[in-house]
């Protein structure tokens, strides 16, 4: 009898949860039964979510970095490869949310994508922020880029925006997508507020009081993907970055929820569409994403 290698874990539990998603999609996708639909998805992902959580829990180890001496094949540096994406989680999730987004984007010629885990235990926003900027610099200087892509479900978007707005972010992040994320803040679980993140991602905080604030000159371009059967993002509209000084498309979904959005295959295949069209852009020096 074969053995598979443990690595192989996490992508056959991934294909075992996608059975009820899939079935899930059977269902007459007419918009009277939209929220019924939406809502056996997110239930779905929820299950197949739990599984997977204890893969993610420890923190991802990159390759190591390569030199003249082992690495024939040379380094993926700026202008050879496409800028690495790097995805972060939302609220008391880990890594493991990403494990289809992860590898639809290796499976479509993205050689660089990581995924880093922030602690359960952490309480400020803008020090998770810090954390981002660290990482960033380090995969740049790992990878040979100037600059990286990034996506953020839900808080882990929130916090890349913290990052490019208010510490200089800008100068690293080509481009920032947001799955599901409270923009102008939520009003959802307000029992949840005993929790500083969760008062962080309030409409009346401190962090969205800062993020409204003018961000001119900002080089990073952004895309936010919302939807109406979000039900984590109260009002929905939320999730849509409405800024007057930043690079923004908002880009609306339908029949997917907030735990689907980083599994659903469409989203996927728009954030490909939206990293893919801004490098096209830049190689031919015109504008890719506008203020929608």
């Amino acid at each position: 009898m074969q053995v598979l290698p443990l690595s192989s874990t996490p992508l056959l539990i991934a294909r075992a949860v996608r059975a009820p998603l899939l079935c899930a999609r059977l269902l007459p996708a007419r918009s009277a039964r939209l929220p019924v639909r939406s809502t056996l998805v997110e239930l779905a992902v929820l299950a197949g979510h739990l599984l997977l959580y204890p893969t993610g829990i420890p923190r991802e180890r990159p390759a190591p970095r390569a030199t003249a001496a082992d690495a024939p094949v040379p380094l993926p540096t700026e202008g050879r490869a496409r800028p690495p994406v790097l995805l972060l989680h939302g609220f008391i999730d880990n890594r493991s949310v990403f494990v289809l987004l992860r590898r639809s984007l290796l499976r479509h010629g993205w050689r660089h994508v990581e995924a880093l885990n922030y602690s359960p235990l952490t309480c400020d926003l803008r020090r998770a922020a810090e954390l981002l900027g660290r990482h960033v610099e380090e995969v740049c200087a790992r990878t040979g880029h100037r600059r990286v892509d990034v996506v953020g479900h839900s808080l882990g978007g929130l916090i890349a925006r913290y990052y490019v707005q208010r510490l200089g972010g800008d100068a690293r992040v080509r481009m920032l997508v947001t799955l599901g994320t409270p923009h102008s803040g939520t009003r959802v679980a307000p029992l949840m507020s005993a929790h500083p993140l969760v008062r962080q991602m309030r409409p009346d905080s401190e962090v969205i009081a800062e993020l409204s604030l003018p961000a001119p000159h900002c080089r990073t371009r952004w895309v936010a993907f919302w939807g109406e059967e979000d039900q984590v993002m109260v009002p929905a509209a939320t999730a849509r970055i409405d800024h007057p000084d930043l690079l923004a498309r908002n880009v609306r979904v339908l029949g997917v929820g907030h735990l689907a959005l980083p599994v659903n295959g469409a989203v996927a295949a728009g954030i490909r569409e939206a990293l893919d069209s801004l490098e096209a852009a830049e190689e031919g020096g015109a504008d890719a994403v506008s203020v929608a």
